[in-house]
């Protein structure tokens, strides 16, 4: 175990630390009843019916409760025993099965939480390159590594004080018997070592198998009306079943390789059963140990090997676990994200006047070498309407991203209100920026909740306002619950229009200065794009607004338009300046007019 490398996770148990403690406690005393349980079998064997005389600590205990030590109370003492120590070691099992069921799944959801919460603040660039899929399984089943993790440290105390007790009265009871069942501790640690290495990669392969079923059934389930409308039902059971077989395939490979390992200890520990068997039995028959002692003695010898086996399979049983906390650990070290810089300083609060948007020869990337933006340079003054135009690819939304500081240039800088985006906190700086998507993302809670996401405070009267300024509040009041109707995944109860009033109602409610509006109706019909249109004309007064379109009916009233084109800027001006250009943006609008698309 890389213990510097995984000191990270050590917080999670150590939090716990009351919890580990009771574990440990219960497990001492766990161990004290294990050696316990051969005890009574040997009254049975060697007192009750083979007639030996009595140890001094019973028979004393058979004189103060004034009876004389006879064959019928001796039974019914090793019966009554054996059930006092089935019972307690019951309870303490009961008890021990508790602590570790609170305290393993405190820690586990303490670290959930936090790489949810890590996850959250990792950069866009960062969850554009991963399947979502891929990061669930790591947050839903990865993270139980530190519950193993914690079983993998604390069960070989377990095992050390169930050897320690058990051998001392087995070394009490015969030495030479004793050291036969340690010789083969050396095998079971070779075992150990060879098969832990393997066992480690075949758990990654599987994890990684999971991975990826999960993450083509969550793309599938997100896709449903286009698998439907395709009708790629087939091929998409084909494809599952593909990646089934594979995560089968390595799950069988990884059963089979723990089955050769558990064959390899349990024929040295039935090899190490067997020398003991003869060799006790030997000394019985030469009278030089009793019958119930060597009884007793094999039972403590089994756990003397169980203890040893499990002690030195610790490490082969943290090969596994190792898998899952290397992915677990892969997602908390990594370091794309947006952060704040030492000094950053809060956005000052201003009226609703819009702010200044400023970008200075911005140049900007996701892969090395190859810029999406290209020395770009653009201003937008309080309360201006930027329209930003131009080809798919062009750029446009990357632009805009950058503005809440989804992505950092890697080249020159954009001010708001002349700092330096990066010199403010980013929570202060995102809490100054709307936006109204082409996709209007809804969640699966009720209407107000979703109007009121950015702006969890906001009361009802606030929620049904912004909800009228959007022309949204008459639909919303016919559906079943009015503003409490639990809409489902994604909004899909709700029509396209709909969907894009609520989100508009949730730009209003949070009454940023900036606005960000990315092709708010490419996707929907010209009669319900006209009704949109009115409520987006309340939602843009008084701000800085920046607008995507690729429908010049979005963009009739604004103050300046921008054409992008491969990453750079080749026209900018107002809109009637523009058209009588022989341009980019003339040619756009009479392609638009003809009823060509803008490619």
């Amino acid at each position: 175990m890389e213990t510097v490398r995984y000191r990270r996770l050590v917080p999670y148990l150590l939090c716990q630390w009351r919890g580990l403690l009771a574990i440990l406690v219960l497990t001492g005393f766990t161990s004290v009843a294990a050696a316990l349980q051969p005890w009574p079998l040997k009254i049975l064997v060697d007192h009750a019916l083979g007639h030996a005389p009595l140890p001094g600590w019973l028979g004393s205990a058979i004189e103060r409760l004034g009876a004389s030590p006879s064959v019928p109370l001796l039974l019914f003492l090793a019966a009554l025993g054996s059930l006092a120590v089935f019972a307690l070691a019951n309870a303490l099992d009961a008890g021990l099965t508790w602590a570790w069921t609170v305290t393993g799944q405190r820690m586990v959801y303490s670290l959930a939480a936090d790489l949810f919460h890590h996850l959250q603040r990792l950069s866009l660039l960062f969850h554009a390159r991963r399947s979502t899929g891929d990061l669930l399984n790591r947050l839903t089943s990865d993270t139980w590594c530190v519950y193993s993790l914690t079983d993998g440290l604390l069960t070989p105390a377990y095992h050390i004080m169930q050897f320690l007790t058990v051998g001392t009265v087995a070394w009490m009871l015969d030495r030479r018997l004793a050291g036969l069942s340690i010789a083969m501790a050396p095998m079971l640690a070779f075992s150990s070592f060879y098969f832990g290495g393997k066992l480690k990669r075949r758990a990654r392969l599987s994890r990684e198998a999971q991975s990826r079923l999960v993450s083509f059934v969550h793309q599938t389930l997100s896709a449903m009306p286009l698998v439907q409308a395709f009708s790629t039902e087939r091929a998409n059971q084909e494809r599952f079943q593909n990646l089934a077989d594979d995560a089968v395939g390595l799950s069988q490979r990884g059963a089979l390789l723990t089955s050769a390992y558990g064959l390899v200890n349990g024929f040295v520990l039935t090899l190490g059963a067997a020398a003991v068997l003869y060799a006790g039995g030997r000394r019985v028959l030469s009278g030089s140990l009793s019958l119930g002692a060597l009884i007793v003695f094999i039972a403590y010898i089994r756990n003397m090997q169980s203890a040893a086996e499990g002690l030195l399979g610790t490490y082969s049983a943290l090969k596994p676990v190792e898998a899952g906390m290397d992915r677990v650990l892969e997602l908390l070290n990594a370091g794309e994200r947006i952060v704040d810089r030492p000094a950053a300083i809060d956005v000052p609060m201003r009226p609703l006047e819009g702010a200044s948007v400023r970008f200075e020869s911005v140049t900007f990337g996701y892969q090395p070498g190859e810029p999406v933006l290209r020395r770009v340079n653009l201003q937008a003054r309080p309360g201006e309407k930027i329209a930003l135009v131009g080809p798919t690819g062009a750029g446009k939304t990357t632009l805009v991203s950058m503005i809440p500081r989804f992505f950092d240039p890697w080249e020159g800088r954009i001010t708001l209100d002349g700092v330096d985006l990066r010199d403010l906190r980013l929570r202060s700086l995102r809490a100054q920026v709307s936006l109204v998507l082409q996709e209007s993302f809804l969640f699966p809670s009720s209407v107000a909740d979703n109007i009121a996401y950015g702006r969890p405070g906001g009361t009802r009267d606030e929620v049904i306002a912004a909800a009228v300024a959007a022309n949204a509040d008459e639909f919303i009041r016919r559906l079943p619950q009015g503003y409490d109707t639990v809409l489902g995944e994604r909004g899909a109860t709700l029509s396209g229009g709909e969907r894009q009033r609520i989100s508009i109602a949730r730009a209003l409610l949070k009454n940023a200065p900036i606005l960000i509006l990315d092709e708010p109706t490419s996707a929907l019909d010209a009669e319900t794009e006209s009704a949109l249109l009115e409520a987006l004309e309340r939602l843009m007064k008084g701000r800085t607004v920046f607008i995507i379109a690729h429908r010049l009916s979005t963009v009739q009233r604004v103050d300046h338009v921008v054409v992008l084109d491969a990453g750079t800027v080749v026209e900018a001006g107002g809109r009637s300046e523009l058209l009588a250009c022989d341009g980019h943006f003339q040619r756009m609008h009479t392609l638009q007019s003809e009823g060509v698309a803008w490619r």
